[in-house]
């Protein structure tokens, strides 16, 4: 079986909602990646086989097939094809893991693997209440009800259940949170994101670009972040705790060895193994532990061989916990930040994070890195990737 390497990794800095970035159709903005990754990687833009592309919110201006809607207002040839799909906050990191094993299969050669969300424009959760206004029914199915009767769940009760049952506290996930705008600041600051981030023109403006990543605090304090009102009475979770709305892009291109030798190309990075499980759909977002302890079994890793991890921070007890559970050096935890600070952009953040992670390994002359988020319905994806 062939390797698969990424041979190049952008993103664009995320833009607040109705922000810096909320004037792009989002086609156009995945577009922009495309185009990005292509040229960053020097590859032929007619030897692409196939584009993969994450989006949750599949409606509106992100409906009908995003990733073909993308690769037609972008540079590449019409003969390129495009798939939509949807893992939920994991469908980029898994457009990643399909990209990479149909290299590893040796039935494509080169594959751009992203995600695109405008949460802007397409907002969260707006296919299913639309659907539900028009009559049209939602997910949960009698036979759902059947297996699991009185079925709830939820994201934010989610949150919660995982501050409970590893032991965190109020104080705990805002320090948490203060931490993560801190190091993106500083990596902000120090130039560590230039290399991962596309710049783009903001509309309306003349000719600025959009560089910096919007929801970054980098002046906050721990005092303003405890003044911030629970989500939930009696709970621990908070805005300020959890991951910002977000709009942007992201693309990584994966390709084989036949195809490093045949355009002359630099890896950036081998992916060492991949995993996805699934797990409680109740609690939801714990499934990243069990995930990544099996990956790194599977892989003949541990914990202390990996060198940074990127743990999506959807809520700050999701990182938390998984530190926790695997032992993990926090010092090694999401080292530029992460979406409490970043933003979560939804289908585009597997590819975003798989983006600062590559970097981050290389500016730090390290090895491994490992990847993993929480999904809706109890899912988690993991990635090992290897710097070289």
């Amino acid at each position: 079986m062939t390797e698969a390497y990424i041979v190049g990794a952008v993103r664009t800095a995320g833009g607040k909602r109705g922000g810096r970035l909320s004037g792009w159709h989002p086609a156009d903005l995945g577009a922009a990646v495309l185009d990005g990754v292509v040229r960053r990687a020097g590859v032929p833009p007619d030897v692409v086989d196939d584009v993969i592309f994450g989006c949750v919110t599949q409606i509106g201006e992100q409906a009908y097939n995003v990733a073909r809607s993308a690769i037609l207002a972008s540079s590449l040839p019409e003969t390129v094809p495009g798939v939509t799909i949807d893992r939920q906050c994991g469908s980029s990191q898994q457009a990643i893991h399909f990209a990479a094993q149909a290299i590893m299969s040796g039935t494509q050669h080169v594959v751009i693997a992203g995600g695109v969300e405008s949460m802007t424009r397409a907002p969260m959760m707006s296919a299913g209440n639309l659907a539900l206004e028009k009559g049209l029914g939602g997910p949960e199915s009698p036979g759902l009800f059947k297996r699991r009767p009185g079925f709830s769940a939820s994201q934010f009760a989610g949150a919660e259940m995982m501050g409970r049952k590893y032991g965190f506290t109020r104080d705990d996930t805002d320090a948490f949170a203060l931490a993560s705008h801190q190091k993106a600041g500083a990596a902000t600051q120090a130039g560590f994101f230039g290399a991962e981030i596309l710049p783009l023109p903001i509309n309306g403006s003349d000719g600025e670009l959009h560089r910096t990543d919007e929801g970054i605090r980098a002046d906050t304090s721990l005092e303003k972040i405890r003044g911030v009102r629970l989500l939930q009475e009696g709970g621990i979770i908070t805005a300020a705790s959890s991951s910002q709305i977000c709009d942007a892009a992201s693309a990584v291109m994966i390709v084989s060895e036949q195809a490093l030798r045949d355009y002359n190309l630099t890896p950036l990075a081998r992916i060492h193994h991949m995993d996805v499980m699934g797990g409680d759909p109740v609690i939801m977002l714990e499934a990243p532990i069990p995930a990544a302890e099996r990956a790194l079994r599977r892989a003949g890793l541990k914990i202390a061989d990996i060198d940074l991890y990127e743990v999506n921070e959807a809520f700050a007890t999701v990182p938390l916990a998984w530190a926790r559970a695997l032992e993990a050096d926090p010092e090694r935890l999401n080292v530029h930040g992460g979406a409490i600070a970043l933003g979560h952009p939804l289908g585009a953040s597997g590819a975003k994070l798989a983006t600062t992670l590559i970097h981050a390994l290389r500016q730090r002359g390290k090895r491994y890195g490992l990847q993993t988020m929480c999904e809706g319905g109890g899912l988690a994806n993991v990635t090992i990737y290897e710097a070289v």
